[in-house]
């Protein structure tokens, strides 16, 4: 039978019968729910001429409709209803089914968007339904191509965000993953932990209502719950049948649908686990070296691992198979992102390029770090920093076409596949280490001030974007997760707020490290102990509705090396839950303090 990909253009659209002479064929109807049946005279012959109705497959995927989203490209939001209706509407046209698809995709959301605020705008229904449910059709079809639709940076209250702080005893965090309600934890003693993440209560930060509430309640100081784990076995190292690891663990992602985690580590395996109870399940030790980063495709099981030995390959989960392998860096490989498309980045260490591949072209893109980009800095920290473009070490999308990257000497980069060059450079993101004391760089009785080395920059060793969305989030171990977001031109990042300030000082970050980062450090003004290795986070509620949870690994040491050890620093991680600005509307239609004059607009 011919599908829609083989048959001719002719062939795609609607197809008649064509009408035979002789007496008209009565219509019998069987049973109720069945398709109708022709009943013909015994003494008439079908004629020869006559064509074969188009079957299902044609007329769901015909091109009758002139549109800039098609019917086929509004998502289903229940897949069971599309079962049901398969045998009441066989015999519809492709435009007839477009349009029922249209109706019905419409009617959901319309239905939806009255659950989640029509409370709220209850005295203006009609009007404002009509607005959000328009909203919501832009936004469908903008995640459907790829390009930002969200602006949540203005949304979340960034500065009263609540933390809980859990630790245990184990290593340094090397690497944090989540699927919630779960998170997953890794560290370079080799143990993989689940984690069962607190639940909002319901009146945790109440819904926009007519009367102005009083202050939100604060959060549960409830830590997360350790579910199971699972920790490596260093004696199966020359055992080629074992399923789990035999070293450190170095980085871990979980599956969108809740069935797997994977983690890679420093005895270049990768290993798939049961996300139900982390049991091994397959063992792949296709690399040569190290797996240093792991990234999912969005919405299925296909995955990117890289490795220090310079390749990135691709599997299946579904298959538990290998597909292919990825050349090109010049060096290791120290970090991976992917979206919905088949598409990643990767970013190479010391060749200081970021890589976009294009998966089934078989083709990449190469954009070199340490060239242009317009700069944003102060002018102390030009004069002061000696750095100087070192090793890529962190990557993440934005969207199909923009992505930013982190390096070793502290800067924060936005890169779009129009141009080769950075499109903007935030240097020294997260500020400058403290210099040095004479008698410490040297070993004289009485050392020359002189001999004292310019301060470095403090290295982005963390870096987590919302896709599809103006919101970047930066770790190193200044003691602060730094919130950026992407301005309206796509063009600059620009700072936001600061995570993990300690609510007694007096000190307040302006976003880009200045001479107040080495105040607020001496006074002890942040609450995270530790380098942050990873960050990941996940929405709560319906479309972030209830705000955003990150949770931010934190260890005495970096992941990769010991290079930078902080004597003082705590192994464990720490969960940020960040409240959306309160939208109120009076009865009269007043926009409450909460509610700024672009949201008011």
């Amino acid at each position: 039978m011919s599908s829609f990909f083989t048959a001719p253009g002719a062939q795609k659209k609607r197809k008649r019968l064509v009408a035979t002479e002789g007496p008209k064929k009565k219509v019998v109807t069987s049973k109720a729910g069945s398709r109708p049946t022709a009943k013909a005279p015994a003494s008439s012959k079908p004629a020869p001429t006559q064509k074969k109705p188009i079957d299902r497959d044609e007329s769901i995927s015909g091109s009758d409709l002139d549109s800039d989203v098609s019917g086929d490209e509004l998502p289903d939001r229940d897949g069971s209803e599309a079962a049901s209706d398969d045998s009441e509407n066989e015999g519809e046209t492709a435009a007839e089914k477009r349009l029922r698809l249209a109706q019905r995709y419409l009617e959901k959301t319309r239905q939806e968007v009255k659950e989640l605020d029509g409370d709220e705008y209850a005295f203006d229904a009609e009007e404002i339904d009509r607005d959000l449910l328009a909203e919501r059709l832009e936004e469908d079809v903008a995640e459907s191509k790829g390009k930002i639709y969200r602006h949540l940076a203005s949304k979340l209250d960034f500065q009263n965000a609540a933390h809980t702080q859990f630790r245990w005893n184990s290593g340094t965090v090397t690497s944090v993953a989540v699927c919630a309600p779960y998170a997953y934890t890794t560290t370079k003693d080799g143990q993989l932990t689940k984690w069962r993440l607190q639940d909002l209560p319901k009146d945790q930060w109440p819904q926009t209502t007519k009367k102005k509430p009083k202050k939100p309640p604060a959060p549960p100081k409830r830590k997360p719950e350790r579910v199971c784990y699972t920790k490596s076995d260093p004696r199966k190292a020359k055992d080629k049948s074992y399923r789990g690891h035999t070293g450190s663990i170095l980085t871990v992602r979980a599956s969108q649908d809740g069935k797997y985690v994977v983690t890679g580590g420093a005895d270049k395996r990768m290993v798939v686990h049961n996300a139900e109870n982390l049991t091994p399940i397959r063992a792949f030790t296709h690399h040569r070296d190290a797996v240093t980063g792991l990234a999912f495709r969005r919405g299925t099981n296909q995955i990117y691992s890289c490795s220090k030995d310079r390749t990135v390959k691709v599997w299946s989960l579904d298959e538990l198979a290998y597909i292919e392998t990825l050349f090109g860096h010049q060096d290791e490989i120290l970090d991976v992102d992917a979206l919905a498309q088949e598409r990643c980045v990767t970013v190479g260490a010391r060749d200081r390029t970021a890589r976009y591949w294009k998966v089934p072209e078989e083709s990449q893109l190469v954009f070199r770090g340490g060239q242009g980009g317009e700069k944003k800095a102060t002018t102390k920290i030009k004069k002061e920093s000696a750095a100087h473009p070192g090793s890529m070490d962190r990557v993440s999308m934005i969207d199909d076409e923009l992505f930013v990257t982190g390096s070793d000497n502290g800067d924060v980069s936005l890169w779009s596949i129009q141009r080769k060059k950075a499109v903007f450079v935030v240097p020294c993101a997260h500020g400058l280490e403290e210099p040095l004391k004479p008698t410490e760089a040297s070993a004289d009785a009485n050392p020359d001030p002189k001999v004292v080395p310019a301060p470095q920059p403090r290295a982005i060793t963390a870096l987590r974007t919302i896709p599809f969305s103006d919101v970047i989030l930066t770790g190193s171990w200044d003691g602060c997760v730094r919130v950026w977001k992407l301005s309206e031109d796509k063009k600059k990042l620009e700072p936001v707020g600061v995570l993990g300030e300690d609510p007694s000082s007096e000190l307040v970050m302006n976003g880009v490290a200045d001479e107040s980062a080495e105040a607020r450090d001496d006074k002890g003004g942040h609450l995270i102990r530790g380098i942050i290795n990873d960050i990941a986070l996940f929405e709560r509620g319906d479309r972030g509705k209830d705000g955003l949870c990150i949770i931010v690994a934190t260890g005495k040491e970096m992941r990769l090396g010991r290079w930078k050890v902080l004597k003082d620093g705590k192994c464990g991680a720490m969960v940020f839950e960040v409240p959306k600005i309160v939208r109120q509307k009076g009865i009269n239609g007043d926009m409450s303090d909460g509610e700024d004059e672009e949201d008011e607009e």
